[in-house]
């Protein structure tokens, strides 16, 4: 009886833990966070709109820092091996110079636009679920050396802080930069993953979060309290993102004639035929039903995966 018990209990076991293998896992990517950049002067400016904002300089990181180099590779091997796909930082940042044309900044016919950051750039062309951002220092006692490290897991698409994990190795002498790291990072992965997928299965229950703004074109003959189909375009706007969010979770933060803007937007995760949908693929259903219900052309601009604006009125 008791050999029953114990091959019941191990069957379960083994069940439980095909089915985790078998779950969807996000799409990571590995970066070098804000602090180590700047801490190593991998910093650019650019414009936002008149204001001078620092990012970090990733390309000139990955061209310069070998260390830099290892110490990612080191971590993608570790998440690689615990099943987790990735996407590689260098990659990404040379399909977006390839895409440059078609990622630049876009201005309305009005002078206005939504101005991207280099960094928000390079987020639609990874796509990448979760950026782990990576800091790390070497400490020196004499012949032995150790290192600190610091992983946050960030949704790509809100940029909130999901997974953190951070320590410090034991002191080797002679040891490389990817030994000390990974022995620093070992006795803590499994949580730190554990932390990832655990945000990840709320997104495939609940949605993925994004933000949606609406605005009108001046030269829109009309604005969001005009009525079509018996009601103001704002609520037949409303009604449309109730229908097409999980569960209808949305909150309206704020609404006028002349724009609206909706906040935690959950949307699904994948269409019926198990496609990725990102914020971009999601807006367009809402302009494709403007335009086919109303006949009212617009503009989809995005920032980054997680935010959208539909400005009506005209293409």
């Amino acid at each position: 009886m008791k050999k029953r018990i114990n091959s019941i209990v191990f069957l379960s076991l083994l069940v439980t833990g095909f089915a985790f293998s078998q779950a969807k896992k996000p799409t990571l990517m590995v970066v070098p966070s804000d602090v180590w950049c700047n801490q190593n002067g991998y910093m650019l400016e650019f414009d936002n709109q008149g204001t001078k904002v620092k990012v970090p300089d990733y390309k000139r990181a990955f061209q310069e820092n070998s260390d830099l180099v290892n110490a990612i590779a080191e971590i993608n091997t570790m998440m690689s091996e615990r099943g987790f796909p990735l996407k590689n930082m260098e990659d990404a940042i040379k399909t977006q110079e390839s895409e440059s044309a078609e990622n630049s900044m876009m201005t309305g016919k009005d002078g206005s636009g939504v101005s991207e950051s280099p960094v928000d750039k390079l987020k639609k062309t990874a796509k990448a679920d979760i950026w782990i951002k990576m800091t790390w220092t070497v400490n020196t006692m004499g012949p032995k050396k150790s290192v600190t490290f610091n992983l946050q897991g960030i949704d790509a698409y809100t940029d909130k802080q999901v997974a953190g994990s951070q320590g410090t190795g034991n002191e080797l002498i002679g040891a490389a930069l990817p030994v000390m790291l990974k022995t620093a990072v070992l006795s803590h992965i499994d949580n730190f993953n554990t932390q990832l997928q655990a945000h990840f299965d709320d997104l495939f229950k609940n949605g993925r979060e994004i933000i949606l703004r609406i605005k009108k074109w001046d030269s829109f003959d009309g604005d969001l309290e005009s009525e079509y189909g018996g009601e103001e375009l704002g609520s037949q706007i409303e009604k449309w993102v109730s229908s097409n969010t999980v569960a209808g979770r949305f909150n309206t933060t704020d609404a006028t004639e002349n724009m609206m803007l909706f906040e935690q937007v959950r949307i699904p995760l994948y269409d019926p035929n198990n496609k990725a949908i990102d914020a971009r693929g999601w807006a367009k259903g809402l302009q494709k039903y403007l335009k086919d219900t109303y006949q009212i052309d617009s503009k989809l601009m995005m920032k980054g995966l997680g935010q959208a604006v539909i400005v009506i009125g005209s293409k």
